[in-house]
Parts: structure tokens; C-alpha cells; sequence
């Protein structure tokens, strides 16, 4: 098992936090940011109240678990438990629906970034979003797998009418659905000062990457920055539950 003493980590800062929202009783979000193991982690659950949040919380349970156990150190070797923990909480959400027919039809969205050495690996399946904020410019990592996202790289639609468009939360890629999932990866590298956000949709439907960016930009402390985020997105209707969890790099 790696510890964090013999890990090449960089130095840095995490801070993760989930909210109902206003319009929810329960909250189908789980989180984990974990900066011993350099991992930051959002899963968004669906499939109804009970199954919602287990399949969200399985997801995370395994990437933790999977980070735990490997000897993640080179690139290939973390991509490889990126791809491990996602299959991994694919099996178990599939196979707990075969256990539970009631639950049948629970997933999850996912995010799970890896730090290590100068560089990051990122795991993304549905339309939870990576964000970083890099000499206070925003840039998104990650493309949602949803209907509209898919009608917008056609061309059928424009951005204003993907805002307000009636099938914007049909997700094409989920996990725990399919067992031929495919997870999108994206590498590269992390530079001082770097802040990785890491978000459910309910965040990104409620608050526009403008706001983001002005919070990520703003002289905040971390946890200040992630509480905004979510008294931003309540604000504005909070609709859905809100999860964020955040990543600053220090120094390499």
C-alpha cells in the first residue's frame, strides 16, 4: 500500500463541500478530497432518493479505495487506477441493481483528479465538469455526455438555447448503467497556483463560468471560495444539489 510519505505529490490545498440546494429534501452527491492520496472526487447520483446517493457514495468509496491500494507513481501506472476505480464502481453499481431490482437504473456522474509529480490525470463520465483556473483564466476540461452538448457540437443549437433546452439533463454516459462504459481521460500538467474545481451540475446550471472565475480569482481563502460557489448557486434558484470540491497547487 503507497502511504503519503513516499508518494510524489506536489504541495497543496483541497477543500471539498456538497449542498442540498433548495428545491431537494436529500442530497444525491457524494465528495472526497483527499490530499494524501492527491485525489479530488465528484459523483452526482440519480435513480431516485435512496439509490441516487448510494450509487454516488460507491463510486467514491472505490476511487478511494483503488488510490489506497495502488502503486500509482508514473503516469501510466495512474492512469490505469483512474481506469481501475471507475470500472470497478461500474461492477459494483451493476452488480448491487441485479442484487436490488428496485434500484434498477441508479448511476452516477463522476469527476476524480489525480495529482502527482507536475502533472494530473483526470477521469470524467456524464456532466458533472473539471474547471481550471490558471492565471485567473477559466477553462473547462472536461465536454459533457449529454444530449445537448451533442446537439451544440452539431450545430442544432445555439449555447442560449442549450441554456433553457427542455432535454438539457438527458445524460448519454453514466456510471452503473452500461457495462461497457467508457471513461474520457484528460492529462496534463499542474503549474504553481493552478486551482482545479471539480463540480456537480448544480452547480454549472445555476452559476455561469464568468462567476466561477470570479470567485476562483478572487482573494478568498479555499473553503471561503467553495462556500461562495455554493451560496451563489442557492441564489439563484438552487435547484439541485451542489457539490464542489477544490484543488490549489501550492508549489511543485
Amino acid at each position: 500500500m503507497v502511504t503519503a510519505s513516499n508518494k510524489p505529490l506536489p504541495q497543496m490545498s483541497l477543500f471539498g463541500t456538497s449542498d442540498p440546494g433548495l428545491r431537494r429534501t436529500n442530497n444525491e452527491d457524494s465528495f472526497m478530497a483527499l490530499p494524501e492520496l492527491g485525489l479530488c472526487i465528484v459523483a452526482d447520483g440519480m435513480g431516485g432518493a435512496s439509490a441516487g446517493e448510494l450509487a454516488s457514495r460507491i463510486f467514491a468509496e472505490t476511487a478511494s479505495e483503488v488510490f489506497s491500494k495502488a502503486q500509482a507513481q508514473s503516469e501510466q501506472e495512474v492512469v490505469d487506477a483512474v481506469q481501475s476505480a471507475f470500472q470497478l464502481a461500474n461492477e459494483r453499481i451493476l452488480n448491487h441493481t441485479v442484487e436490488n431490482p428496485d434500484h434498477k437504473g441508479m448511476g452516477c456522474t463522476a469527476e476524480m483528479l489525480a495529482v502527482y509529480n507536475e502533472n494530473i490525470v483526470l477521469g470524467h463520465v456524464g456532466d458533472s465538469r473539471t474547471y481550471v483556473l490558471r492565471k485567473d483564466a477559466l477553462k473547462q476540461l472536461t465536454k459533457d455526455h449529454s444530449l445537448v452538448q451533442d446537439q451544440l457540437d452539431q450545430g442544432l443549437i445555439t449555447p442560449s438555447e442549450a441554456k433553457s433546452h427542455p432535454l438539457r439533463h438527458v445524460i448519454l454516459r453514466v456510471v452503473g448503467i452500461k457495462e461497457d462504459m467508457a471513461v474520457d481521460l484528460v492529462r496534463g500538467k499542474a503549474l504553481p497556483g493552478d486551482i482545479f474545481l471539480l463540480c456537480s451540475d448544480g452547480l454549472t446550471d445555476m452559476v455561469d463560468d464568468t462567476s466561477i472565475q470570479g470567485v476562483l480569482s478572487s482573494s478568498l481563502s479555499l473553503p471561503q471560495k467553495g462556500e461562495k460557489l455554493i451560496k451563489l448557486a442557492n441564489s439563484a434558484g438552487g435547484y439541485d444539489n451542489i457539490t464542489v470540491t477544490l484543488c490549489e497547487i501550492a508549489s511543485i
